[in-house]
Formats: structure tokens, sequence, C-alpha cells
């Protein structure tokens, strides 16, 4: 019965996952389409929507900034530059100024900031679920992920500005999707079939088994007795006849 259950573990499986990624599916799309609806916000006094362009003019605080570990740009290694801002109504944001090169060196990397008011464009992220990181986040100026908990003085609002444009702009190393949602939609079909092969295969054993139980049941007890005594009641009458 190993097979049955190994069976009903993959359909399981198969079913499970298969619908997590259709779910991912269609996470993705949702968020894509508010990516591109919108709206550009300038000075927002609250939270913006997620994926809003926004513009916000303040001062850099480059005294606070921390460094995004390994982030690559056209197959270059260096890291993201973050830095807290302060714009004019004394709201703190977090910057993500864009890709600094460092190569393998794992020295703190140096970056001028721009000193007075800047005016700058770009993409917010919401603070949303990340994964899990192994060790400790914050090693000296890097970070493994961003978090904002890792500056002592919080921010505003839960998230981040990835900036495209304005004073102190890097390189755009960030973009707003990874994975398209046809993958998560071609891995959920994957993982469904999977699952439909492990049901036929249940199916063809659990036929195979009924069809050996039927014909165990169709044979008389007297035949599997006699197949049994056959060879040694054969052998006594041959004893009998000698001794006759």
């Amino acid at each position: 019965m190993f097979w049955c259950v190994l069976c009903g573990l993959l359909m399981t499986l198969g079913i499970c996952l298969g619908l997590w990624q259709w779910q991912r599916a269609a996470d993705k799309r949702e968020w894509l389409e508010a990516m591109a609806n919108a709206p550009l916000v300038e000075s927002p006094r609250g939270t913006p929507a997620e994926g809003s362009e926004i513009v916000i003019e303040g001062r850099f605080l480059g005294g606070q900034t921390l460094f995004l570990d390994n982030r690559t740009l056209n197959g270059r290694l260096g890291v993201g530059v973050l830095v807290p801002l302060m714009d004019e109504y004394g709201q703190r944001w977090l910057v993500d100024r864009g890709f600094l090169e460092t190569g393998m060196s794992r020295a703190t990397p140096a970056v001028s900031t721009p000193e007075g008011t800047v005016r700058i464009t770009g993409r917010w992220q919401s603070d949303g679920r990340q994964a899990p990181v192994f060790g400790e986040n914050l090693e000296g100026q890097r970070l493994q992920q961003i978090e904002p908990a890792a500056w002592q003085q919080g921010f505003s609002f839960d998230g981040w500005v990835h900036q495209h444009s304005g004073k102190g702009q890097l390189p755009v190393w960030w973009t707003p999707n990874v994975m398209p949602p046809e993958r998560h939609t071609a891995y959920a079909v994957q993982w469904w079939s999977l699952a439909t092969v492990a049901f036929i295969a249940l199916l063809v054993g659990a036929r195979r088994l009924n069809a050996d139980r039927r014909r165990l049941g169709r044979t008389r007890p007297e035949e599997l007795l006699g197949r049994g005594r056959g060879v040694p009641d054969k052998a006594n009458s041959r004893a009998g006849e000698v001794r006759g």
C-alpha cells in the first residue's frame, strides 16, 4: 500500500502548490495593473499608494547612509545606496538612490551626497513580506535586505522610494517585478500535471489490485488445497501401490 500513500501525497502536493502559484500569478497581475495605473503624487502628506510615482522635496541625511548588499547591474556587482530624506513637512522618507559599483571589495563604499534642498522623483514600494534572512541583516553599513528598523530614527511611512530622477540619482538597479505572471501560471500547470499523473497512477494501481482480488476470489478453496497437496498425495499413492 506504500504506492497508494505516495500517490496521495504527490496529488496533494501538486494541487496545493499549483493553487499557490496560480494565486501568485493573480497577485502579480493585480500588482502590475496597480503600477500601471498609479498616480503621480507631488509632496504627499500621507502613505502613497503602492507603485505610485511621487515627487518629494527636502534634504538628504547623508550621515545615515546604509548600503543594500549584493546588487547587480549589467553584470557588475555593487550595492544599493539607501539614504533618509527629510522633506519640507518634516516627514522622513527612505530613499534608494540607485546602484554603486563596488566589485568584490567588502570595504565600506564611499559615496557623495548632495547638500541642500533636492527635488527627486521615484517609485514608491510598500514594506511588504520579504524572504527570510539567515544571520545578521546589518553588517557594518551593509544590509542584506531593506529594513527600515535598521535606522535608529524611524520613518514617517512604511516603505521606501526608488529614485529614478533628480539630484543625487545613481544608476537604477531596481525593477518593479522579477517574475512575470505567465511564469507563475506555467508553474501552476506543471504542478497540476504532476497531480494528474499521480491520480492516473493511483487509478491504474487500484484497478490492478481489484483485479487480483477478484481472481483470488473466484478460486475455490479445494483448488487451493489441491494445489498445495497435489504432489504429496501422488507420492503417497505410489507408496501404497508398492506396499501392496
